[in-house]
């Protein structure tokens, strides 16, 4: 069971997980043990709540299908047992991110003195542009 919240949790039935080869340089223990996990979540046909499994699908993540499956694989580590638990806090912080909702972002204003500043900045810059011009006599 991957608890999410305290409300919500997965059943281990619905994760698919297995073992496979680790890739890259690292000797005998790379080349016998199958080390590195595939772990596959599918957010469908899973039993999250419906606005989990609304936000989910509309993450622009590299790591879910368009099938709406979560693919992720977890290689860093020696052991199976850690590589499995590692995909296992993954696919967790992935959930988690994905129904945290955004701060709202409150629009500021430009302070009475930045304005005065930056209008001053002009006036003094049209000023010189004025001054570049031909003199004439009159």
């Amino acid at each position: 069971m991957l608890q999410i919240s305290k409300t919500v949790s997965i059943p281990e039935y619905e994760i698919e997980m297995s073992a496979v080869r680790s890739q890259g340089a690292g000797g005998q223990n790379v080349n016998k043990v199958a080390t590195a996990i595939h772990l596959r979540f599918d957010i469908v046909a899973s039993s999250l709540p419906d606005r989990y499994k609304e936000r989910l699908l509309k993450l622009s993540d590299q790591r879910i299908t368009k099938e709406g499956v979560i693919v992720i694989k977890a290689q860093e580590h020696r052991s199976q047992e850690q590589n499995r638990e590692e995909a296992l806090q993954r696919l967790q912080d992935l959930i988690k991110n994905a129904i945290a909702l955004p701060k709202p972002r409150k629009p500021s204003k430009p302070t009475r003195s930045s304005q005065k500043k930056r209008l001053d900045s002009k006036s003094k810059r049209s000023q010189i542009k004025a001054m570049r011009g031909k003199i004439t006599d009159e």
